[in-house]
């Protein structure tokens, strides 16, 4: 029910002012008013899709979701054009069975599933004059559009280099405020590291003017991962507090949103620009150091500030674009600190000249797919969907054939909003029906309003283009984008030809909103809670490998890398998918009762590992403390599984 903060997307902003809007007034113009209604409402999915991330995880997150809904398009055309209502119901429901089953695979895929329900909708309960062989092609002009604007358009403030005279580009002048003390328990060696930090004394040297140009390519990429480092310059000042445990989540989260920006869909298998090369061997440096700083806050002790420094100054190198330059040395005096120095003397190295190693993801097999869609959490995704979106075509059927709609024909709000609602990963089920009721309500009165005072159609048009440009801010609270995208919608239904409905839809909302809380609440066959049992079955699997291949004293660095990222993504992923099922009403959130404790001891079982791993390099054998907190965990893994439903466990 919280809304989310964080500063104004300003770039997502002007996307969706570009995007509804001057489709809608470039088909009016051509008069097509149709298929400009089409256009514009597959800009304003794409719309809800563009989230922050790179350009190549763009295509990706707004492109495959068109493509189902270009798909969704056809089949309920034909299908509200051919067959009965008993027919288009089942075929509906069929549908909507696959669309939740194929959502349990990630976030993208749910939204296909959700775009694919929604158009499907749309198609059977919206006739439109245009046939579908035209709809379908402007259904994907219009988010094409919004995509190329993503792709095209530079983002704000997105320069590369420093501005500032000597820096950016050039050369760095040595400085030993940050030089190594002498410890006898370090490394006696001098560190070849100085300082990068500005020096404020002025520099009597005119240093090369840096290269300070546009340059949005990578802006997206750039960014996540800045966000590593700063992510681990930040658990490295937690450690040894009741901070590092949420500073590790962090850590896990900007490493999984790097690693997605980067790893995006690409015509060539190998980065092709240098830029980009760079970006790849950053971002491999970022591990070490974040394993490193794992151990750290493993062992629960202190470590000096300035061991985070470094760190902090790799993001800034790589927002700016620029060499990593000295850097300051942490004290040598136990395995972690001496695995934390090493892993920034090979950062240092990479930043000045790095090639582009592997991101450490492994791409899912068809097969691991098709797992996922059958099993048990898929099949609960799939009957939840299939059952509340069948429901809603069905009650849309008989108020449709009985004439209760009245002046307008169109029957598709019912089913489109049952599919917004009954999404598990949207967040709980109550909660989501309130925010729904809510904005709609708002957005029909709202609409009522404009309607009654804007001329006809610019005024329309114009109302279409700034509720565009509202959706990405309005995406962070569920009432306040239904409350935008109701409005939008309404409107372009209206230039489509509809009359004024604000009341039917606020009737068919709340009606829909009756129906997905008494279906979503209603046993079904087979055990309650599969999508967090899923999650949960993934992280223990992911763990178990990463314990098995760091217990094998194997000198594969990059394997063992890519078993960790998996390890901490599924438990991230665990996490999540718990947190949500938790918030729900206790009939649903006891079937994933005692799951946030497995959950919390394959979390310590992974830091453990990762402690484990750094100590095997450093000595080559395990502590005492090592394999009594390693035995421990598994047989506390042993005692609590059962009690979430699954006897397989790690012991």
């Amino acid at each position: 029910m919280r809304a989310q903060r964080g500063p104004v997307p300003w770039a997502a902003v002007t996307r969706g002012a570009l995007a509804a809007g001057p489709l809608l007034l470039a088909a009016l113009l051509a008069g097509r008013a149709s298929l400009g209604v089409v256009a514009a409402i597959a800009a304003m999915l794409a719309g809800i899709n563009d989230r922050p991330g790179s350009r190549r995880t763009s295509i990706r997150r707004i492109g495959v979701p068109a493509l189902a809904g270009a798909v969704g398009l056809l089949v309920g055309s034909y299908a509200g054009a051919h067959l009965g209502a008993f027919a288009l119901t089942l075929v509906l429901t069929g549908l909507g069975l696959v669309g939740g089953g194929i959502s349990a695979i990630g976030p993208v895929a749910s939204g296909t599933g959700t775009q694919l329900l929604v158009t499907s909708a749309v198609g059977a309960g919206m006739p439109l004059p245009d046939p579908v062989w035209q709809t379908a092609p402007a259904f994907l002009a219009g988010a094409g559009w919004l995509l190329a604007l993503r792709l095209l358009l530079p983002t704000p403030v997105s320069r590369t280099g420093d501005p500032r005279p000597g820096r950016g580009r050039g050369p760095y002048r040595p400085d030993s405020r940050f030089a190594p003390r002498p410890d006898k328990r370090s490394d006696p060696r001098p560190d070849p590291r100085p300082d990068p930090r500005p020096d404020p004394r002025p520099d009597p040297r005119p240093g090369p003017r840096p290269d300070v140009r546009l340059d949005f390519r990578f802006d997206g990429e750039r960014a996540a991962v800045a966000e590593v480092y700063d992510a681990v310059a930040a658990l490295l000042d937690a450690a040894g507090t009741e901070h590092a445990g949420a500073r590790r989540a962090a850590l896990t989260a900007a490493l999984d949103h790097a690693q997605d920006a980067l790893a995006g869909p690409r015509l060539r298998r190998h980065p092709s620009s240098a830029a980009e090369r760079r970006l790849h061997a950053q971002y491999a440096a970022a591990l070490p150091l974040g394993e490193a700083a794992t151990a750290l806050a493993w062992a629960e002790r202190t470590v000096p500030k300035r061991a985070a420094e470094g760190p902090r100054r790799l993001a800034a190198a790589v927002r700016g674009n620029s060499l990593a330059g000295p850097l300051p040395a942490p004290a040598r005096t136990d395995p972690a600190l001496r695995a934390l120095d090493a892993a920034l003397l090979h950062a240092a190295e990479v930043f000045d000249r790095g090639r582009a190693p592997d991101l450490h993801t492994r791409r899912r097999s068809v097969a691991a797919l098709v797992r996922t869609v059958l099993g048990a959490g898929g099949r609960e995704y799939a009957l939840r969907a299939g059952l509340c979106f069948g429901a809603a075509v069905a009650t849309a059927q008989a108020l449709h054939h009985g004439h209760w709609y009245g002046a307008h024909q169109h029957w598709y709000w019912l089913p489109a909003t049952a599919v917004f609602l009954v999404k598990p990963d949207l967040g709980p089920l109550v909660s989501r029906v309130l925010c729904r009721a809510a904005g709609t309500v708002l957005g029909a009165l709202l609409f009522a309003g404009f309607a009654a005072v804007l001329p006809r159609p610019e005024g329309l048009v114009v109302l279409v283009a700034v509720c565009g440009a509202l959706v990405p801010v309005a995406a962070r609270h569920f009432a306040a984008q239904t409350t935008v995208v109701t409005v939008l919608v309404l409107a372009l239904v209206m230039v489509g030809g509809e009359p004024q409905a604000s009341a039917g839809r606020i009737g068919e909302t709340l009606l829909a909103c009756a129906i997905v809380l008494i279906v979503g609440h209603l046993p079904v066959p087979g055990q309650r809670g599969g999508g967090v049992r899923a999650r949960i079955d993934a992280a223990d699997a992911a763990a178990h490998a990463y314990l098995v291949h760091v217990l094998g004293e194997s000198d594969d660095r990059a394997a063992r890398w890519t078993l960790r990222r998996e390890a901490y993504r599924t438990l991230a992923e665990a996490r999540a998918a718990i947190a949500r099922a938790a918030a729900e009403l206790p009939a649903l959130a006891r079937h994933s009762a005692g799951a946030d404790e497995v959950a919390a001891v394959l979390e310590r079982l992974v830091d453990t590992t990762t402690a484990s791993a750094v100590h095997l390099d450093d000595t080559g054998r395990l502590t005492p403390r090592h394999t009594e907190r390693l035995a421990a965990l598994r047989d506390e893994i042993a005692t609590r599984r059962g009690r979430v439903g699954r006897s397989r466990t790690l012991a």
